[in-house]
């Protein structure tokens, strides 16, 4: 088998390889008499067809099968004596061999880059430091309030936070419109979620009103039809409801699983949880940080091939996250690029690290990760079982754990900086 290379372009590679005719006739005429043996052909008895005969029959067919497989199999072998790692796979140009003619193929493809790391130690970042207090946990209460708040009745004209339930029919030119009825619409004053001047109309209305409210459409609304047009809307005022927050007392503690109804104990667990997520947030914080900065001192020339495949994930999973099945209602491919680039090149110099510094998966910490996840379902043992059973999902979170080591790796020989930090303003920066 004869093998050239050549480097047509960065990480493109042409690889040439010619098996000698005498290979594939030695080949051929082997398939050839075990289809003797076998064949079935009518006017012969099985086994003693005569030769010209299977190789007029079964001739073409054979040969194309052996140079399949000789095409696959001198490929691995030309990769590996030539020492080349493709990216992606190939694309493969032959030419037709006839009896007693050389198979010749060509195959074109990408190789994984020769990565350097020249910078892995002293990498920028800077650690928020930030400490959770009682006035902190006193607004995480408040947002639970809120969550748990109800709309009450009331007897009384409409005003901003208050939640007006309407019926309404809107005419332009005295004939009603497309999407313009609605009954029993709830509308909170001052949030904004209708047009403006069918908002002002609501204030200062009370249960059974019955109000008739011009309204503007803008210029540039959804609906063209409507957009810049004038309409009426007779609107009929169902009720009109406050929103009343919820004691912090017993009863209160208790929808959050504190048995006893102590509100020491509801503030030590909301303490916790606002920890944990606190913690995960700085995780993160440093994770992005210094991959970033890793991939600013370390360039890599990346595959095309890898970079397509990855923008083929992205825009697969966001698809499943938009419910589509039709690939032609699709997000551009391109929206996904720079996302995918940078994925890449970051797999690139973790694998290449995982290797060069020779970083051990953590197998507790693989199992500590699964518990985690189990344990916001209701039945976390047969969760972790899952996991256990099937190793797609374990290695998915093998990937996971080992890109976390490789980031604390990175983080304790960075240059770290604290930051100080108020809870609120880091968590919803």
């Amino acid at each position: 088998m004869q093998v050239s290379v050549e480097t047509s372009s960065g990480l493109e590679r042409t690889l040439k390889v010619a098996v000698p005719a005498e290979e594939i006739e030695k080949q051929v005429a082997s398939r050839l008499t075990e289809v003797a043996r076998t064949a079935r052909i009518k006017g012969f008895r099985p086994g003693k067809i005569p030769r010209k005969v299977v190789e007029k029959r079964y001739g073409g067919q054979v040969r194309q099968e052996v140079l399949s497989e000789v095409l696959q199999r001198s490929y691995a072998q030309a990769l590996q004596q030539e020492n080349l790692n493709p990216a992606g796979g190939p694309q493969i140009r032959t030419d037709q061999a006839g009896p007693g003619k050389d198979f010749e193929f060509t195959a074109t493809f990408e190789v994984f880059p020769d990565i350097q790391l020249p910078k892995i130690e002293g990498l920028a970042v800077e650690r928020p430091e930030v400490e959770i207090t009682d006035a902190d946990v006193d607004d995480m209460l408040e947002r639970l309030r809120g969550q748990r708040a109800t709309w009450e009745p009331v007897e009384r004209a409409s005003a901003e936070g208050d939640q007006v339930t309407v019926d309404f029919v809107g005419r332009i030119d005295g004939e009603t419109f497309k999407g313009g009825e609605g009954r029993q619409i709830p509308v909170v004053l001052g949030e904004g979620t209708m047009l403006e001047d069918f908002e002002k109309g609501l204030y200062g209305v009370n249960a059974g009103d019955e109000v008739t409210v011009p309204v503007s459409f803008p210029d540039d609304y959804r609906n063209e039809e409507l957009a810049g047009k004038q309409a009426e809307f007779t609107v009929n005022v169902t009720a009109v409801a406050e929103h009343r927050l919820p004691e912090v007392d017993e009863d209160f503690a208790r929808q959050f699983g504190i048995e006893d109804g102590s509100l020491e104990q509801l503030r030590s667990e909301v303490r916790e949880n606002m920890q944990r997520e606190l913690d995960e947030r700085i995780r993160q914080k440093l994770k992005t940080q210094v991959l970033d900065r890793l991939v600013e001192h370390n360039p890599v020339e990346l595959p095309r091939a890898l970079v397509d495949q990855e923008i083929a994930a992205l825009q697969q999973e966001a698809m499943r996250r938009m419910g589509l099945d039709d690939p032609a209602k699709a997000p551009p491919a391109e929206t996904f690029r720079e996302g995918a680039v940078r994925r890449v090149h970051v797999g690139l110099l973790i694998n290449e690290l995982i290797s060069t510094q020779d970083i051990q998966l953590d197998r507790a910490r693989v199992d500590a990760h699964i518990e985690d996840l189990a344990a916001n379902y209701d039945q976390p043992e047969e969760i972790i079982k899952v996991y256990q059973s099937q190793p797609r999902l374990r290695n998915q979170v093998e990937m996971v754990v080992l890109e976390e080591q490789v980031t604390d790796w990175l983080v304790e020989r960075g240059e770290v900086t604290a930051v100080p930090a108020e809870f609120k303003a880091f968590m919803e920066a």
